[in-house]
C-alpha cells in the first residue's frame, strides 16, 4: 500500500480541476494587476521603499516559519546594500542573514534565469554558511544522503514524536530533482504561472531534497514563479508573510495532500490561491504606511533634527511595536533621560509628535498627522 503521493504509480503527474480554481485564480490575477498598476503610479523613491519593505518582510517571515527569528535591522540593511539603496541607520549583518537575503534576491531579481541544481546548491550553501543546522552538521550544497536515517517531518516532545511526512529515499533524490528541474524550466502556456508556483511549492517540499532549508527554498521558488507571473522582478507583496499568518493551515494542507489517495491536488492549489489573495490584499496596508511616511517627511522637509530623533521617527513610521514612552526613547536611542525629554519636547513643538489622548501611569507619544 502506498502511503505518500510520491509512491503512487502516476507520480509526479499531478492533476487538478480548473473549473474549481477559476474564480480564485481570476481574483488573484485581478489583484496582481491592480497592485502593479498602483506601483507604476508611484515615484521611484516610493517604489524603492515599497520594494525594500516587502523584501524585508519576506526574508523575516520565511525564516520565522521555520522558527528562526532574524534581526529586522540587519535584514533591511543587507537588502539595501545589495540593491544599492542608501538608508538611514544601516547596520552590519551576520552571514546567516546575508545568506537568506542573497537567496531571496537571486530568486526574484533573476527570476527569468533558468533554475539549475548548481543554483539550488548555491542557495543552500548561502542558507547554511557554517554547514550546520543549529548544533548538527549537515550536508550543504548537495542533495541529502540520509546517513542518519530517513528524512522525516516530525513534531512533538522526545519519545512522543508524531511523523507527519517521510520524504523519498535519498537514493532517488537526484533523479527526482532532474525531473523537477526539467519541468520547472519548461514553458507550458496551458498552465498559468500562478498555478505553476503552487505545484512547484508542493512538489519541491515533497521531494525534500536537502538536509534542511527545504521550506525556505520552496518559498523562494514560489516567489520566483510569481515574479514571472507579474512579469516583474520587483516584489510588492509577500507570500511568506501570509503563510506565516496561516502557518497551521499551511502544514495541515501539505500533510493532507502528501498523504492523499491520488495525485489530485485541487485542494492544495485552492488553498494556495486564497493565501495569495490574502497576501495581495494585505499589501494595501503596507502601501498606506509607505505613502503616509513619504507625506510626513515631505511636510517636515525643513525640520532640523538630530540623529536620535530621525531614528525614532522612522521607527514609528515603519510600525513601532507598542507605545512610545520617554523610557523607551532612552533605551532605543541610547541616551540619558534628560536628552530623551528634550528630544520629545522639541518634536512636539515642531508638531511632529503629540501626547496620546488616553491617560495612564506614563505618558505615551504618537506621530502627529493632519
Amino acid at each position: 500500500m502506498s502511503f505518500y503521493i510520491y509512491q503512487k504509480s502516476a507520480w509526479p503527474n499531478f492533476v487538478w480541476n480548473n473549473d474549481d480554481l477559476m474564480s480564485s485564480l481570476s481574483e488573484a490575477r485581478n489583484l496582481q494587476g491592480r497592485l502593479i498598476g498602483k506601483m507604476e503610479s508611484l515615484g521611484f523613491e516610493l517604489r524603492d521603499e515599497a520594494l525594500l519593505d516587502t523584501m524585508t518582510l519576506d526574508v523575516l517571515k520565511t525564516s520565522e516559519i521555520e522558527g528562526d527569528f532574524l534581526s529586522p535591522e540587519q535584514v533591511r540593511s543587507s537588502i539595501a546594500r545589495r540593491l544599492g539603496m542608501e538608508i538611514a541607520g544601516a547596520v552590519h549583518s551576520e552571514r546567516n542573514v546575508d545568506g537568506v537575503v542573497e537567496m531571496m534576491l537571486d530568486a526574484t531579481q533573476n527570476c527569468f534565469e533558468p533554475l539549475t541544481s548548481e543554483r539550488l546548491f548555491s542557495w543552500h550553501s548561502a542558507l547554511f554558511p557554517t554547514a550546520r543546522s543549529g548544533i548538527y552538521k549537515i550536508v550543504v550544497g548537495d542533495w541529502r544522503n540520509d546517513t542518519t536515517g530517513p528524512m522525516q517531518v516530525v513534531s512533538g516532545a522526545m519519545g512522543r514524536e508524531k511523523v507527519h511526512f517521510q520524504a523519498p529515499d535519498s537514493l532517488f533524490v537526484a533523479k527526482e530533482m532532474h525531473q523537477f528541474l526539467d519541468w520547472f524550466n519548461s514553458g507550458n502556456p496551458k498552465v498559468d504561472l500562478v498555478i505553476k508556483a503552487a505545484v512547484a511549492h508542493l512538489w519541491f517540499v515533497t521531494v525534500h531534497p536537502f538536509d534542511d532549508g527545504n521550506g525556505r527554498i520552496a518559498r523562494a521558488l514560489t516567489d520566483m514563479l510569481l515574479a514571472q507571473a507579474d512579469k516583474s522582478n520587483q516584489r510588492f507583496y509577500s507570500m511568506s508573510a501570509q503563510i506565516r499568518v496561516e502557518r497551521k493551515a499551511y502544514y495541515e494542507m501539505l500533510e493532507k495532500i502528501q498523504k492523499g489517495e491520488d495525485l489530485d491536488i485541487t485542494d492544495w492549489i485552492l488553498w494556495f490561491l486564497n493565501c495569495l489573495i490574502n497576501s495581495l490584499k494585505s499589501t494595501d496596508i503596507l502601501l498606506a504606511r509607505i505613502i503616509g511616511k513619504a507625506r510626513f517627511w515631505t511636510k517636515h522637509t525643513n525640520a532640523i533634527l538630530n540623529e536620535r530623533q530621525k531614528k525614532l521617527l522612522n521607527k514609528m513610521l515603519d510600525g513601532f511595536d507598542g507605545k512610545l514612552t520617554s523610557s523607551k526613547w532612552v533605551k532605543i536611542a541610547k541616551c540619558s533621560k534628560d536628552s530623551a525629554i528634550r528630544d520629545i519636547n522639541d518634536l512636539i513643538e515642531k508638531e511632529m509628535l503629540q501626547k496620546e489622548a488616553a491617560g495612564g501611569r506614563s505618558t505615551n507619544y504618537e506621530l502627529r498627522f493632519d
